[in-house]
This record gives C-alpha cells, structure tokens and sequence, in this order.
C-alpha cells in the first residue's frame, strides 16, 4: 500500500512539473489560434473619423450572405446607407422634439430597413471622402453643422415649421443638402456591369429578402421568447429583437457558424479585455479565481492574484475567463456597464493553447489594425458578457428555438405556399 501511494506521489509530482512546464510554455508564446470554423467574407474596411461601423458592420453581413448564397463578392456602399439613415434620424429627431437623439450612431436595423425601402448601391457609386478629396471618411466638421441645425429645430421655441410648396419641411431639405456636400448625391439611376439600375432595382437584384433577418438578444426585463425594443438611443427606428435566455443566444452564435452563417455583433467594447484587439484578441478574464478549474488552470495561482494582476495576465497569455451569468449581464446592462458601443461581424470559430472558445471577428478599423489584417479573435465569455445583439438569417436558429420564438422556417414556408398553387 505504502508503495502505491510513493508511485501515485510520483505522478502526481510529474503531473505537476508537466503542467508548470506547459503553463510556462503558454506563457512565453502568448496567444496561439486554431481556427475551428471559418465563413467566407469580403474584404475589411476603414470607417475612419465617423461612427458608422453599425453601416460598416451590417453591409459586411450582407456582403456575407451574397457569399454565402453563391452570388459572388460584392463591394456595397456604406455611405449610401449613411446618408439615409441621416436623414431619417434627422426626421424622427424633430418629429419627437429631440427625444429621439440625432448623432451618427445607428444599428444594425438601419440597414436592413435601407435595403428594404430605399435599396442599395455600390461602393463604386457612393464612395467615403470624395466629397472633401480623401478616400476615408471623416464626419466631425458634417456634425458640428448638422447637431447645431437640428438642436436649433428640434428644442428652439418656433410654433410653425415652414414648409416647401412640395410638402416637406423646408429646415429637412437643409439638412438633406448638407449631408450631399459632405457625403455625395445620392443617385436616381446608375450603371453597373453594363446594366442601368436605381437603388431600388439594385437592391432588389441582390435578391436577399430583409424579412429574412432578425435580431436576437437577451436579458431579463422583458418575457423571454417574445420581441421588444432594446432601450438604447441608437435604437431610434424602435427596431425588434427577439429575447431569448442567455445560453440561447450562445446556442445561436454557435449553430449559425457551425452551418456557415455569419453574425453581424453589437457589442460594448469598454471592457479592459477588449483593449488587446489591437493585440488580435478581446477577452474577458476570470479575476476571482472561480473560473479556474475550467480550463484546467492551476486554480490557487489564478484564485491568489489581485484582478489588476490577472488582467495583466491577460493581456500576455490565455487565461481562465468569466462565464457569467444571466443576472450578472442583466445587472450590467441596468447599471450602464454595458452600453451599445460597435457593430462587428463574427465569421468563425476558434480555440486558443489553454482550450479556451473565441470567435472570429471582422472589425472596421482598417486592415492595418491589430495582428490579424483588421479582424481579431473574441473569447466567447466577453460575447456571453457583453452583446447587446446579434442579427441572423432566420435559417441560422436552431429549430427548437426558433419555433419557441413563433419563427416560421422558411422550407415550410416554400411548402405551404407550394400546396396552395
């Protein structure tokens, strides 16, 4: 017996020394990848000076469905969106007396609305910066013109607005003209590849259908598998999301990439793990030691350091994440930890050394950004934490939950429509 407990000493010994030897291992070569899943995308953009990655990030998506649907690469321009989602925003600004705020923030929502009721355009088209000679965009001197105008509308003391013999608002075609010298003219008719369009016809020729998109979220201030408005000002078309419970929406994330759907991801990015993205990597590190054994870390070295400690940790090498909890997201949204900060898009699945889940994740900060060309890995603990939503086709949701959301599968959809005929 003696001799058995000297000889599972031993292993325990050289289990430890080969652990330690591993850890170091991790330590010195920082953050490794392996790619698990990975969805074709086109290229990564440049917003600039302006804050439209919710533009960036959801002509991305959609750019991402055209591949996906074998309609080849297309380059879509994200100023045409931005120009009538300012002037839309602009609208319900006034309409609501300023209550409805007016910057150059947006969401996801404004462009599937722009795809439906306005079309799009290609990048060739509408491009950013060429109004002032630049190839980038660069919106601070458009909003410190636009903000004052309709401030001076939307909250002065006027009892009348006048109005053009046309019928629209005389201080709404100001704005709109504004927004054409800093962002271009918005074309009537076009052409491309030979053919003439309008964005309308453009927009319909890509054949993707808007109704085929919807938002998900999570979080408990509203009944779960019902739609509501999330309460966050870039919300300002009062655009739906699904709710659903947390490890849902993770089941979500991880079914739509699992069969070659991307995510087009809303997320707040004031996290400290999020500042490694210039490293390739946002994470969110477990600092009370709970985490630990998880991934099979040494649990009182990671449970014996300050959070301060860890952080700085993390910022070197994986370490163990934080897998909160519903309640935990819930309080962090109530209390303004988490706010509505930028759209990404999520196009693949990845592991680091320590076992730990990322997703990938094309940004549009330029290509010159972060190790990665412009795109980083995202540890699925800060997706868990930190996203305000997603948007997904409706195929992208696994069947038990979308038929707990009231989702009609798009194949039954095509039967019932077929037994009709």
């Amino acid at each position: 017996m003696k001799k058995i407990f000297l000889i599972l000493g031993a292993m325990a010994i050289c289990a430890s020394a080969a652990y330690a030897q591993d850890e170091k291992k991790t330590e010195e070569e920082g953050y490794k990848f392996d790619t698990v899943k990975m969805i074709p995308i086109t290229s990564v953009k440049d917003q600039n000076n302006a804050g439209t990655c919710w533009s960036y990030s959801g002509i991305a998506f959609l750019e991402a469905e055209l591949l996906r649907q074998g309609k080849g690469e297309y380059d879509l321009s994200e100023m045409y969106v931005v120009e009538k989602t300012y002037n839309d925003r602009a609208m319900a600004a006034v309409r609501t007396h300023g209550d409805v705020s007016f910057s150059q923030g947006g969401a996801f929502n404004d462009v599937i609305y722009c795809l439906r009721n306005y079309g799009m355009v290609p990048e060739e088209v509408m491009r950013p910066g060429v109004m002032y000679g630049d190839t980038l965009s660069n919106h601070t001197e458009l909003s410190a013109l636009t903000d004052v105008m309709i401030d001076a509308i939307a909250k002065g003391k006027l009892k009348k607005l006048q109005m053009s013999s046309d019928g629209e608002p005389l201080w709404h075609k100001a704005i709109a003209a504004v927004h054409e010298v800093y962002l271009g003219e918005i074309p009537e008719k076009f052409k491309y590849n030979g053919k003439e369009y309008t964005p309308k016809s453009f927009g319909e020729s890509l054949g993707l259908n808007a109704d085929d998109y919807v938002s998900i979220t999570s979080f408990t201030h509203h009944p779960f598998y019902e739609q509501f408005v999330i309460e966050i000002q870039d919300n300002w078309r009062w655009g739906l999301s699904y709710n659903v419970p947390i490890d849902e929406m993770m089941e979500i994330f991880d079914y739509a990439i699992d069969n070659g759907y991307t995510v087009a991801w809303g997320s707040d990015v004031s996290e400290q793990g999020f500042r490694y993205t210039r490293k390739g990597f946002a994470v969110l590190p477990a600092t009370d030691g709970k985490a630990a054994g998880k991934v099979g870390s040494d649990q009182a070295r990671w449970s014996g350091m300050s959070a301060s400690e860890i952080a700085d940790e993390a910022a070197k090498h994986p370490t163990p994440q934080r897998w909160v909890s519903q309640e935990e997201r819930q309080q962090a949204y109530d209390n303004w930890e988490t706010t509505d900060d930028h759209g990404m898009l999520i196009f693949g699945k990845a592991k680091d050394q320590m076992g730990n889940e990322y997703y990938m994740v094309k940004n549009s900060w330029g290509q010159y950004n972060g190790e990665f060309g412009g795109n980083f890995f995202v540890s699925k603990a800060f997706a868990r934490y930190k996203t305000m939503n997603i948007v997904v086709h409706k195929d992208a949701i696994p069947a038990a939950i979308k038929a707990k959301l009231g989702i009609q599968d798009n194949s039954a959809k095509a039967t019932k429509k077929g037994k009709k005929k």
